[in-house]
């Protein structure tokens, strides 16, 4: 199913430029020599880029086999990098470069020898003449060493694997090459040659730089049947190459199709044309190179309120969604979901309507990406402390509108408890898990955005208490550097009846000291009225209603200081 949705992605796209053709692919480039007709080495052309500070290779289209390099040597057609095409390269083993320096040459000789063409024949000369003790001596051979290289005949603007001979010769190379194991294809269903090894899919974090595989059998132990590697999962050549290609299109840098959580790398793509495909990447991971967001707001503002952004077009369009982890060598699906832009967009809004919620400052986002939330959960908020299994959870949830994982509200209530810090992320996620989960299993319970004076849940209304006892504490000692916040929360949170009655002991001096004590005395006795008894213990579910309680009184405090400022201005 995954690999004929992107053989289908690959078919809707295989008319546009940066799509390589079959026996072609990208890889980044980073000089190029210069020769002439006599195979004499004229210029060595820095190709790279400058952002920022930082030279960075190009991306050209060059001929590409269906392999990955491993530990053997394997030479490339026209290109490669400098142990092949020069016989030396930084990593000091001399006797193994000059061996792929021979197997690129010999390479090279075999497709080339019958084809009249002067930029193939001028490389062929290059290489018989060319001895590796010269290539220290190049220019800027430090920054070469070891990087890709490309021909280019002197007076040509195209590079050698640009011209046309040198690419029908490789076409008629690799149909050569196919001629192998023919057998039916799990994908497409036709008889076909079978891919031996597939491309490798590079742009997976933490996965190999020089790529990985999804299908991959590299031990007997795998193998079955007297098949050895990857004809036990037949695929053929055609929809290897088109799958392989279109994923790493969708993985490349600059991508706006794909967004980074955890340890998972999520692409996502329509059967059609749809705006929504530009629109995912921004939604869930928002950064700051984004561009323009106008659309987007404008997309995000109609479905949180329920309504079909027009621009999307055909709602009945199909989603796919792809999410993938390094597995060693491997790549692990860590989830696919297939869904349409109508059923997609109305889960994104239903998404943020769960996480609305009264903000703590005016520059908080109205729309927070998945990043955003998942640091919440981890400690000291870095992205590498987020547990490896809960971003795809939380996507899932967010997909099918399924309550989000509990671990998730635990881990949010988790890092509350240990810093003593509800700010409005954390506020907004156990709101959405709670509301959610309400909603779903039928629960009569509700959550509001703002604070709800009428709540009789006794969580919230405790939560509610403590806020209006830190709040006689900090009236009645200004400027404090602690406040029972920082000693009680976590046991308030969990055993209130042990905490509590102290708590209200304590209360009454700060009230008497204060100069707003007796309005505070009267608040204390309004939330009092609601609670019958102190809990002896809470729950997780009412550990997050003590939280939103606790954050929504802390907010109303702001807001009443907020706006009596403002009428005394």
């Amino acid at each position: 199913m995954i690999l004929q949705a992107l053989n289908n992605y690959y078919q809707r796209l295989r008319d546009n430029p940066d799509m390589p053709l079959q026996g072609f692919g990208k890889q980044k480039i980073h000089f190029c020599l210069v020769i002439n007709k006599d195979g004499e080495l004229l210029q060595v052309k820095d190709l790279r880029e400058i952002s920022g500070k930082k030279p960075i290779p190009i991306t050209l289209t060059v001929p590409q086999l269906n392999k990955k390099r491993s530990s053997g040597i394997d030479p490339n057609f026209v290109w490669d990098n400098t142990g092949y095409v020069l016989g030396v390269d930084n990593k000091g083993k001399s006797e193994r470069t000059m061996e792929c320096f021979k197997s690129f040459k010999d390479f090279q000789h075999k497709i080339g020898d019958q084809i009249e063409d002067d930029g193939l024949k001028a490389l062929l000369k290059f290489l018989d003449s060319w001895t590796p003790e010269k290539a220290t001596k190049l220019e800027k051979w430090e920054e070469m060493a070891g990087q890709n290289l490309v021909f280019q005949l002197d007076g040509d603007r195209r590079y050698l694997h640009d011209r046309s001979a040198i690419q029908a010769a490789w076409a008629r190379f690799i149909s050569a090459e196919r001629k192998g194991f023919i057998a039916p294809c799990l994908v497409s269903g036709e008889t076909a040659p079978i891919a031996r090894l597939h491309p490798p899919i590079k742009g997976v974090r933490g996965a190999q730089p020089s790529g990985a595989s999804i299908v991959s059998f590299n031990l007997d132990a795998f193998e079955s049947y007297g098949k050895t590697q990857n004809y036990n999962a037949p695929i053929s050549e055609t929809i290897a190459f088109t799958y392989t290609t279109v994923l790493n299109h969708l993985l490349r840098f600059e991508s706006r199709q794909k967004v980074q959580i955890s340890d998972t790398t999520t692409v996502f793509w329509t059967e059609r044309e749809s705006p929504i495909e530009g629109f995912m990447g921004v939604i869930l991971n928002p950064t700051d190179e984004a561009g323009d967001l106008s659309n987007i707001r404008l997309f995000l503002e109609a479905v949180r309120d329920g309504k079909m952004y027009p621009e999307l077009g055909d709602p009945d369009i199909k989603f796919y969604i792809l999410g993938l982890s390094p597995n060693a060598s491997r790549l692990s699906v860590r989830f696919w979901h297939t869904s349409t832009v109508a059923d997609i967009a109305e889960k994104i809004g239903q998404h943020f309507r769960d996480l609305t919620i009264v903000k703590q400052y005016e520059n908080n986002p109205e729309f927070p990406g998945m990043w955003q939330l998942l640091r919440q959960t981890a400690v000291q908020g870095k992205t590498e402390n987020i547990h490896p299994l809960l971003a795809g959870a939380v996507m899932r949830s967010i997909l099918t509108g399924n309550t989000y994982p509990q671990v998730l509200l635990a881990s949010v209530i988790g890092r509350i408890r240990a810093e003593q810090d509800i700010n409005y992320l954390r506020a907004a996620i156990i709101k959405a898990c709670l509301v959610r989960k309400f909603r779903i299993n039928h629960i009569g319970k509700e959550v509001k955005m703002s604070l709800d004076k009428e709540s009789t849940n006794v969580a919230y209304r405790l939560g509610r208490l403590f806020a209006t006892l830190e709040k006689a504490q900090l009236d009645a000692v200004p400027g404090a550097n602690t406040t029972i916040k920082d000693r009680y929360y976590g046991s308030a949170s969990t055993t209130p009846r042990v905490v509590f009655p102290q708590l209200l002991r304590l209360a009454q001096h700060h009230i008497q000291k204060a100069d707003f004590g007796r309005w505070t005395d009267k608040m204390i006795e309004d939330i009092m009225s609601g609670i019958i008894e102190f809990p002896a213990h809470l729950s997780l579910d009412d550990q997050g209603m003590f939280a939103i309680g606790y954050y929504h009184q802390r907010q109303a405090f702001y807001t009443k200081s907020k706006d009596e400022k403002e009428d005394t201005k």
